[in-house]
């Protein structure tokens, strides 16, 4: 039986080139592939765009208001995979069909996005992706620290916050931008919390 797949981590770490490369890799196979992405993510329009300039065009742009069973009514003979980006945008119930359809349909539904965002709270997606994947794999890329970065600090004309709206696309915003942290960097950083002060604390 065909399974939801949940691949997530923080910015940068190429969770946009795994999509694209297992497309590819699908249709060098002769299989055949659809992707999709919530419209809610601007960036690259109708395309999914890394940020090493590798960009493929999305077959359905997924509004919030969508239900993805009747988006993909009858497109779904001879697919072998669906592939998603952005998955954090999708709505809880979005999330719930696409685990339907990898069950009604035997389709396996490759999810790629964000676990949390820049506040540290799960988007609503990322929250029912982890409660009804079959499968979670994270991926990885570093902080500055050389540490595993596992959150997404927001900048704001240069400065850390943890404040303002939930989406935010950087690219579309060029006062914005995201870095990847560990979380130790990130309590400094963006919290601007004195660590040592609570480690004299807990002695």
């Amino acid at each position: 039986m065909a399974k939801l797949h949940f691949k997530y981590a923080a910015m940068n770490s190429g969770k946009t080139i795994d999509l694209i490369r297992t497309a590819y890799n699908y249709e060098e196979n002769g299989f055949k592939v659809l992707i999709i992405k919530p419209k809610l993510d601007k960036k690259g329009e109708d395309k999914i765009v890394s940020r090493i300039g590798l960009e493929r065009k999305v077959d359905y742009l997924v509004e919030e208001n969508d239900s993805i069973i009747e988006l993909l009514k009858g497109k779904l003979k001879e697919i072998n995979c669906i592939l998603c980006d952005e998955a954090q945008f999708f709505t809880s119930s979005q999330v719930e069909e696409l685990a339907l359809i990898t069950k009604a349909v035997n389709i396996p539904v490759l999810c790629y996005g964000l676990k949390t965002s820049f506040t540290t709270n799960s988007f609503d997606g990322s929250k029912r992706l982890f409660e009804l994947a079959d499968e979670l794999e994270p991926l990885y890329t570093l902080c500055s620290c050389k540490e595993i970065a596992r959150f997404n600090a927001r900048k704001v004309n240069g400065e850390f916050t943890n404040t303002g709206d939930e989406v935010v696309i950087d690219g579309i915003n060029k006062e914005v931008e995201y870095v990847p942290l560990c979380g130790k960097c990130y309590m400094e950083k963006v919290l601007k919390l004195d660590l040592n002060k609570y480690k004299r604390k807990l002695k």
